[in-house]
């Protein structure tokens, strides 16, 4: 006698009731996620997307309008004299600047966690409290500490009676703007790195202490490999900050116009190409190859953070 199978009633619908649930999670994940989806192709993806339309253009001078001449514009900011002196002049700041910056920042961070600093909380805000002046005010107040004719700098010199402190002189302008860059930023990258100390784990302390290991042997042992990705992250920021710079040299240039040129940063290049020059389009295409740069730039330091980490 064969037996006949009969299907289980109610196995299909099972199968529908779930795969609709999970269609409605996914919904609401797409609810959740939208919004900033939105925002992030409206105030990211479109301003590139535009900016990369407008660098294959170009207006011309005589007869009005605008032709297409695709990557000429990246063909003639690829040998423009101008912007790789501006590119240069960047390079060097960050060769220089960004290393002192983070060596301090890593001193006073490692001076906060150590617990031997009196007074530690007031020290840790004293240091973080030029990040919270806008960078504006922050190089108006140097600029008036740097003034030739006023300020520190021009009493100074009335006291030696001769030039001796001459800060937006043409071969000390790039320090003075360095300067001013590490008063802002040391805070900002020692709130980082001090976060990063922070969760390193005590036992690995009281574990260096009973092998007799000093205090020198446990920064370079514990300390410094623990927040070894904070490091990372900082030196992308600061990299990509200075490959940005703008602010400083931009408002310092009202006191010193003759050393500050409106071709002194690629930001700033751009800048005057765009609004001083009505070149947009070639502004567009400088302000790409510099985003293009720092992008490689701070994926080759990002790779090589990782693979130490390994």
């Amino acid at each position: 006698m064969t037996s006949i199978s009969v299907p289980v009633e109610g196995t299909p619908p099972a199968r529908r009731s779930g795969s609709s649930g999970r269609k409605r999670v996914e919904r609401r994940g797409w609810l959740f996620v939208g919004p900033f989806l939105a925002v992030f192709a409206l105030v990211f993806l479109a301003p590139i997307v535009y900016a990369v339309w407008l660098s294959l253009f170009r207006e011309q001078a005589f007869f009005g309008g605008t032709t297409f001449v695709g990557l000429d514009n990246y063909v003639t900011a690829l040998g423009d004299d101008k912007f790789w002196s501006a590119f240069g002049r960047v390079l060097l700041f960050l060769v220089v600047q960004v290393p002192i910056m983070l060596l301090l920042a890593l001193v006073a961070a490692l001076a906060i966690d150590s617990a031997r600093l009196h007074a530690a909380g007031l020290f840790r805000i004293v240091i973080f409290l030029p990040y919270a002046v806008p960078a504006v005010v922050a190089t108006l107040m140097w600029g008036f500490i740097y003034g030739d004719t006023f300020g520190l700098a021009a009493d100074l010199n009335d006291l030696f009676g001769r030039s001796v402190v001459r800060p937006l002189s043409d071969d000390w302008i790039l320090a003075s703007i360095g300067n001013i860059v590490t008063w802002e930023f040391v805070g900002y990258n020692m709130l980082i790195l001090y976060s990063a100390l922070k969760v390193v784990p005590r036992d690995l302390y009281e574990a260096a202490a009973i092998d007799g290991a000093g205090a020198f042997r446990t920064i370079v042992s514990i300390k410094l490999p623990a927040i070894r990705g904070a490091l990372v992250i900082a030196t992308i920021f600061s990299i990509i900050g200075s490959f940005q710079l703008f602010n400083e040299p931009n408002v310092l240039r009202t006191l010193v116009p003759n050393v500050i040129t409106t071709s002194f940063t690629p930001n700033i290049y751009a800048y005057n190409l765009s609004f001083g020059g009505q070149q947009y389009d070639y502004a567009a295409a400088v302000a790409i190859i510099m985003g293009v740069i720092t992008a490689v730039i701070a994926y080759v330091v990002q790779l090589r953070g990782a693979r130490k980490d390994s």
